[in-house]
């Protein structure tokens, strides 16, 4: 399924969003507010008949925060039910899911993110901005929405040291579920709080690109990057059985990507490709994850060090990098022994697919100049397969026709 993550940013729209003084409107009519180029964007991925999961998010107009300072303080849980009526019913036919709020757990979403005595405060504010979401989109007269909890950044921490208030840290992702869903550290609900409605939970599985990769596993077991997403769906069966989720909650990866050079904290354009293919593996064979998606499709444009985010699959020139071929027919390629025989587990997806389909497996043995084929197979219903060889290689690659006759030939792969 092709699906389209859209923010809608509460500012973007809003009269008067720099306002310390709220307006005079009528803050549930669709025509109160300046849609712009959202109206434009939606429409055509209709058009395209493409799904649109729809978050809406910070930052908040002035005049809709606690201390009219900033746009992520604090936003006012009324204002926004009445801005979600607005969303609703300009919106509510032509999106498929709904999430509220972008990684609530940073700072620069939604603050403060710890209390003065150290604890967290940002699950307590959003657990409100998610009721107050929620009853916009009913009151708006969608029966029973779809709508993700979360869209949860991936690492953070658990408290900070007493007096330290809107500290520029992050809430570590499953202290922030706990907080939110009520949950002590046992997952014990609080009887002060009931069963949120959430249809799925969104997070944001990033990971450090350096070694060990996708595969790596922080030390504090609160954070979730890509390589343990069996944390996060061990806390969601711990919430469901406390009652405070529903039951069988599928996890919606909202917003993945890996980080390239020049960022010091990217890889090289043809690693990038191995890792992202190594992290849909990742996502694909965990039950629980009903979608995995891509964030960007172009690099940030920007100078310095850490300028802009650099997960595109082109450069900020639009230059394409080995995974813009790859992310159609992504490959993994692992080793692996039994008994004697090295051998060789490899995993793919062809993306363009609508169905079962043939794709052709390449390999090029050590020492050779050319690739050959090493087996064409026919993938399942949804574009996936798999298959063990024993055939030793120097890197792997895979090709499919489109049925218009399109050819689609993915990166060089080695094997891990």
């Amino acid at each position: 399924m092709k699906a389209l993550r859209v923010e809608l940013h509460w500012y973007d729209v809003a009269p008067d969003p720099n306002s310390s003084h709220r307006p005079s409107f009528e803050a549930e009519n669709p025509a109160s507010y300046d849609w712009g180029q959202y109206d434009a964007l939606i429409t055509e991925a209709q058009r395209l008949k493409w799904k649109i999961l729809l978050t809406i998010t910070s930052p908040v107009p002035r005049w809709a925060t606690a201390d009219h300072r900033d746009l992520v303080t604090r936003p006012d849980d009324l204002a926004f039910e009445e801005f979600m009526i607005a969303v609703g019913r300009h919106y509510g036919s032509e999106v498929s899911l709904w999430a509220i709020w972008n990684e609530p757990n940073v700072p620069g979403w939604l603050a403060p993110q710890f209390n003065a005595n150290g604890t967290p405060a940002s699950p307590r504010i959003y657990r409100g901005l998610f009721e107050a979401g929620y009853a916009g989109l009913t009151a708006a007269g969608l029966r029973s929405p779809k709508v993700l909890f979360g869209e949860t950044a991936p690492f953070g921490t658990d408290a900070v040291d007493a007096g330290r208030e809107g500290v520029e840290r992050e809430v570590a992702p499953l202290a922030f579920l706990r907080g939110a869903l009520c949950l002590n550290g046992a997952y014990r609900r609080s009887a002060t709080c009931g069963t949120l409605p959430i249809y799925g939970y969104a997070h944001h599985p990033y990971t450090y690109p350096a070694v060990p990769g996708p595969y790596y596993r922080p030390a504090n077991p609160d954070e979730v990057p890509i390589g343990a997403l069996s944390r996060l769906s061990r806390a969601l069966s711990l919430a469901s059985r406390a009652r405070a989720i529903p039951a069988h909650v599928p996890i919606y990866l909202t917003e993945y990507g890996v980080q390239t050079k020049p960022n010091p904290l990217g890889v090289s354009p043809a690693v990038q490709a191995e890792d992202e293919a190594i992290s849909e593996r990742l996502a694909w064979e965990d039950p629980d994850v009903a979608a995995f998606s891509q964030y960007l499709l172009r690099d940030e444009r920007g100078s310095g060090r850490f300028a802009g985010f650099r997960t595109g699959l082109e450069t900020a020139s639009g230059a394409p990098k080995p995974s813009y071929y790859g992310f159609a027919v992504p490959l993994t390629v692992t080793r692996e022994r039994s008994g004697r025989a090295a051998g060789f587990s490899l995993w793919g997806l062809v993306r363009p697919a609508t169905g079962a389909t043939e794709v052709r497996v390449l390999v090029e043995p050590a020492g050779a100049k050319r690739y050959r084929t090493l087996r064409v197979l026919r993938t399942d219903a949804a574009g996936y397969w798999r298959l063990r060889s024993l055939v030793r290689g120097a890197a792997w690659r895979v090709s499919w026709r489109s049925p218009s006759g399109a050819l689609y030939t993915g990166p060089p792969i080695r094997a891990f």
